[in-house]
């Protein structure tokens, strides 16, 4: 792509994408409008996303819309118990040439694609799910001592059932912490559930249609990454993160109780990003500490380790968070 693509995209032309691209997902996912921004976010952002919730609640199926309606190269991968590295990023394979000669190929695996949905990810062994990492953070794959080029965009759209604990394994922190955000997925109410099932349970099923492009994408990310932050709101990004450590001696009582590790830099990070594109959403090239609260949930509820008396008292990680963004004071430049 070249740097006139990517420099074509203004803060008015990203509002109205942006809006489009919600609108066509609308017309397959009913309600969830909280969590199509949010993944939405970070697709811009170019990070990757995790989706927690129950089985039935359209996680597979919004993340397939997505890929319809960004024209995006779109793999599924079902995690499974029996899943093998391999299985995900591909092999070298021995085949012989024309000339009578053998030679090894390498065979290109489901993670070489734009938008990969990782269905389950918490099913495959650690082993597995560690070959995602340097996919997910260094957008490159390493078989046999070669490394590949993942094409851009690239994004890993991940789900997990909270429920059914049997048979998973836990992701450990190191590849929760590459997820830009974690997405909660919660259940429809009444008049959604009513819409779904006039939607899914005719002749007629709802199909998005494209109205963008991965340069689009990648053009719109550029632009929320030149969108200047205000040195205040900065500040206060940077002091929400220290909150959120139990040792800190700005930290909230709740977090000094009940976390055991706070949020990474990398929490930071995304708390920033995904404010930047927050603002744009909402029509500002502005960032406001509103933007960086709206998406603080998301970005860091999966980076807060809560220990064994949260847990004992049915404590989530959200409540850390928000007492978190109300211990710092927002001081204003």
């Amino acid at each position: 792509m070249s740097e006139a693509a990517v420099l074509d995209i203004k803060p008015d032309e990203f509002e109205e994408i942006a809006r489009k691209i919600k609108a066509a997902v609308g017309t397959v996912i009913v309600g969830q409008h909280d969590v199509v921004r949010e993944v939405l976010i970070c697709v811009l952002a170019g990070g990757h996303a995790l989706l927690e919730g129950v089985p039935g609640l359209g996680k597979t199926m919004l993340i397939r819309t997505l890929g319809d309606v960004l024209d995006l190269r779109f793999s599924r991968i079902q995690f499974t118990p029996d899943l093998m590295p391999a299985d995900i990023v591909g092999t070298d394979i021995l085949e012989e040439t024309e000339e009578g000669r053998r030679q090894f190929r390498f065979q290109a695996g489901p993670i070489f694609a734009n938008l990969v949905l990782a269905d389950e990810i918490n099913r495959a062994t650690p082993k597995t799910q560690s070959a995602m990492l340097e996919a997910m953070q260094e957008k490159t794959v390493t078989v046999a001592g070669r490394r590949y080029e993942l094409d851009m965009p690239f994004f890993v759209l991940a789900t997990q059932n909270p429920l059914e604990m049997e048979g998973t394994y836990p992701l450990p922190e190191a590849q929760l912490d590459r997820f830009l955000f974690k997405v909660n997925v919660s259940f429809p109410a009444v008049a959604e559930l009513v819409q779904i099932l006039e939607r899914t349970t005719g002749l007629q099923q709802p199909q998005a249609q494209r109205v963008a492009d991965g340069a689009q994408v990648i053009s719109m990310g550029k632009l929320a990454l030149s969108t200047p932050m205000p040195s205040h709101v900065s500040e206060y990004v940077a002091h929400v993160i220290v909150a959120t450590h139990p040792e800190s001696a700005s930290a909230p009582p709740s977090v000094k109780q009940y976390a055991r590790y706070g949020a990474s830099p990398r929490g930071a990070q995304a708390l920033s990003i995904g404010a930047k594109i927050h603002a744009l959403l909402e029509g500002r090239s502005n960032v406001s500490f509103e933007d960086v609260a709206a998406v603080a949930p998301a970005a860091l509820r999966h980076r807060i380790l809560l220990n064994f008396e949260a847990q004992a008292e049915g404590l989530s990680a959200d409540q850390l968070v928000a007492d978190a963004l109300q211990a710092v004071p927002k001081l204003r430049g």
